[in-house]
């Protein structure tokens, strides 16, 4: 699952891809935005630990990682 999440004052967003459903990533989120001065946290495919502080948040984005085509883009 690939997971964009934007940081207030941050031009680019984060981009992570997890192994996580959807239904999870939404739990991680509503506990986050629940706790007082808390952070979102997620964990990467390759281990890597991403923490965010809540306030920090702008938005967080949950799709499924598109498969990217390899080639030039021309037809025959």
């Amino acid at each position: 699952m690939e997971i964009k999440i934007a940081v207030q004052s941050v031009h680019r967003e984060l981009v992570v891809e997890t192994d996580l459903t959807v239904e999870e990533i939404e739990a991680e989120v509503r506990n986050a935005l629940a706790a007082d001065r808390g952070v979102f946290s997620i964990t990467d495919v390759k281990g890597t630990r991403v923490i965010v502080p809540v306030a920090a948040l702008g938005f967080i984005e949950i799709g499924e990682g598109a498969s990217r085509s390899v080639g030039f883009g021309g037809t025959l």
